[in-house]
C-alpha cells in the first residue's frame, strides 16, 4: 500500500488477491482494506499499517467482495462471494468494539508465540552459560580463540568499494559488479553473512559460506543491482573464531546508491555520447557534489574542486559513457545515450534539489532516429489494417449474396447450382479465416509499436520535472494524434511545439 510514493507496508502470499474493497469493519470511522483471495480466505486490513483485524476462510476462492443492503433492512454489510456460490455477509462491528474483531484463536495464536520467543531466549542463555564455562574448565590456544566467546570490542566495518574497470572488467569468470566488503576489527573470523534485499538476487536473499579453508577477518561481496534505484542491504554476519561452534551474528543495514553500476573514470572526448540534456538549476556546485558523492559509488580520494567541473562515469553492464557537467551559472549538461539514465539522473536531482519544475533541452539522435522508423511501421500498420477491414467487409457482403442464391437453387431443386454455391462459401471462409489471422498478426504488432511510441513519450516526459513534464506528455499526444512527426520531436527536444 501507497501513499504516492511512500510506502506504508507491504505483505508477500503465494496466493493471489481476487478482489479488494474499502469498508469500516470495525466501525473506528476508517475505511479498513478488504481482500478476497485465491485460496478462499478474506482479511480486513488497516490502511496504514497493514496490520490484520478481521479474517474468514470459503472452501474456495474468492469471486467478489462489495457491500451492500442485502438484507434490505436499513443496514448496510459487507458481502463476500466465492466462485462455488457461496456467499456470506458481515456486519459493521459495535462501537465498544472498537477494533478488536478477532476471535480468541489470534488471542492464542500470541500466547503460542510469545512462548516460542521465550524458549529461544532460555536457549540462547543456556548457550552463553555454556560458552562461560568452556572458556573457564579449557581456555583454547591463543591461535584458534575461544570456542564461542568474541572480544567485548568486537565491531563490524562495512564500506562499499567501487571497482576499477582495470579489474572489474579484465575478470574473465566475471562480469562488472559494484562490491560490498565486510572486516571486523580484531582477529575473529566472518563464517558467513547473509543478505537480504529486494530486487538485487533471486528470492530476495544471498548467503555467502567461505569454505573452512578461507576464512578470513574480511569479506569481498559482489552485488549486480539489474536497475539504478537505492537498495537497502540488510546483513546478517557470522563471528567467531575458527574453532568456535557458536557464532555472534552481527545485524546491519546499509543502502545501496542508486547509480552503483557506474565507475568514475577518466574523461575521452572521442568516445564522448552525443545525445545530451541541458537545463540550469540555482543550486552551488557544492551541492551537485553532494548529490554525486550520495548517488554514486566514488573512491575515496575523489577530490572534485568548484565549478566548473566534469565527471565521467563508466557502466558497468554495457560499457557506456555518462558526463555530468556543471557551469558557473548553474547550468548542468547530461550526455549519454540512455535515454532512461538521464531521466533517473533528472528525477533524483528534482528529489535532492526540491525541484518542483523543471524545463529542458533535449536531444537524443539515436534514439530519436528508431522511433522515427516505429512511427512509420504505425502508419503502415494502420492503413494495412484499413485494407484488411475493408476486405473482410466486402466479403461479408458477398457472404450474404451467396447464402441466398444457395438457398433460392435448394428451394428450386437446381442441387448443382446449389452445391456449387457453397463451394464458393467454403472457398471463400478459408479465406475470410486467413485475413483474420494476417489481422491479427497485423493488429499485435500495431499495439506493440504503439506502445512503443507511448513509452517514449513516457520518457520525454521523465526528462523534465512538474508542469513542463505534463505539459510535453500532453503536447506529444497532440502530436501523434495529428500526425505531425516534426512537432512531436521538437517538443521531445525542447518541450514545446513553438518555434
Amino acid at each position: 500500500v501507497y501513499d504516492k510514493t511512500a510506502r506504508y507496508w507491504r505483505i508477500k502470499s503465494k496466493n493471489h488477491a481476487m478482489s479488494i474493497h474499502a469498508f469500516d469493519l470495525n466501525s473506528d470511522g476508517v475505511c479498513e482494506l478488504i481482500t478476497g483471495w485465491s485460496n478462499g480466505k478474506v482479511d480486513a486490513r488497516s490502511d496504514r499499517t497493514g496490520e490484520v483485524i478481521f479474517k474468514d476462510n470459503f472452501s474456495s476462492a474468492i469471486a467478489g467482495v462489495l457491500e451492500g443492503d442485502y438484507r434490505m433492512d436499513g443496514h448496510t454489510q459487507l458481502i463476500c462471494c466465492a466462485v462455488d456460490g457461496e456467499i456470506r455477509g458481515y456486519l459493521p462491528g459495535t462501537a465498544e468494539m472498537r477494533g478488536n474483531l478477532m476471535d480468541t484463536s489470534v488471542e492464542q495464536d500470541l500466547i503460542r508465540e510469545l512462548s516460542q520467543k521465550k524458549q529461544n531466549l532460555l536457549l540462547e542463555l543456556r548457550n552463553y552459560e555454556e560458552n562461560a564455562k568452556a572458556e573457564l574448565s579449557s581456555p583454547q590456544s591463543e591461535a584458534d580463540g575461544p570456542r564461542g566467546i568474541i572480544p567485548a570490542n568486537t565491531k563490524l566495518h562495512t564500506a562499499k568499494l567501487h571497482t576499477a574497470l582495470s579489474v572489474s572488467l579484465g575478470h574473465e569468470t566475471q562480469a562488472a559488479h559494484a562490491e560490498l566488503c565486510i572486516s571486523t576489527s580484531n582477529d575473529t573470523i566472518i563464517r558467513a553473512v547473509l543478505i537480504f534485499a529486494e530486487g538485487i538476487f533471486l528470492g530476495e536473499s544471498h548467503v555467502v559460506h567461505p569454505s573452512i579453508h578461507n576464512l578470513s577477518s574480511s569479506i569481498r561481496i559482489p552485488i549486480t543491482p539489474p536497475k539504478d534505484v537505492p537498495v537497502d542491504l540488510h546483513l546478517k554476519t557470522f563471528v567467531g573464531y575458527r574453532s568456535s561452534t557458536q557464532f555472534h551474528v552481527f545485524e546491519l543495514t546499509r543502502q545501496l546508491p542508486r547509480f552503483s553500476m557506474y565507475a568514475l573514470t577518466s574523461p575521452d572526448p572521442t568516445r564522448e555520447p552525443l545525445s545530451y540534456v541541458n537545463f540550469v538549476i540555482a543550486e552551488r556546485a557544492q551541492r551537485v557534489v553532494i548529490w554525486l558523492s550520495q548517488n554514486f559509488l566514488l573512491p575515496e580520494d575523489t577530490n572534485i574542486q568548484n565549478a566548473p567541473f566534469q565527471v565521467c562515469f563508466t557502466s558497468l553492464r554495457n560499457g557506456g559513457q555518462l558526463y555530468i557537467k556543471i557551469k558557473l551559472n548553474g547550468e548542468i549538461t547530461i550526455n549519454t545515450d540512455d535515454i532512461d539514465l538521464a531521466g533517473d539522473i533528472i528525477q533524483s536531482m528534482a528529489s535532492f534539489f526540491a525541484i518542483e519544475d523543471l524545463q529542458v533541452e533535449a536531444d537524443f539522435p539515436v534514439y530519436f532516429e528508431e522511433l522515427r522508423k516505429v512511427l512509420v511501421k504505425v502508419d503502415e500498420y494502420h492503413s494495412v489494417h484499413q485494407k484488411l477491414s475493408a476486405e473482410m467487409a466486402d466479403n461479408s457482403n458477398l457472404i450474404r449474396s451467396l447464402l441466398v442464391r444457395a438457398e433460392d437453387a435448394r428451394l428450386m431443386r437446381d442441387m448443382k447450382t446449389m452445391k456449387n454455391r457453397y463451394m464458393e462459401l467454403y472457398d471463400l471462409n478459408k479465406d475470410l479465416l486467413n485475413g483474420y489471422k494476417i489481422r491479427c498478426n497485423n493488429h499485435t504488432e500495431l499495439l506493440g509499436n504503439l506502445k512503443a511510441v507511448n513509452q517514449a513519450i513516457q520518457r520525454a516526459g521523465r526528462l523534465r520535472v512538474g508542469k513542463p513534464k505534463n505539459q510535453v506528455i500532453t503536447a506529444c499526444r497532440d502530436a501523434i494524434r495529428s500526425n505531425n512527426v516534426n512537432t512531436l520531436f521538437r517538443i521531445m527536444r525542447v518541450g514545446t511545439a513553438s518555434s
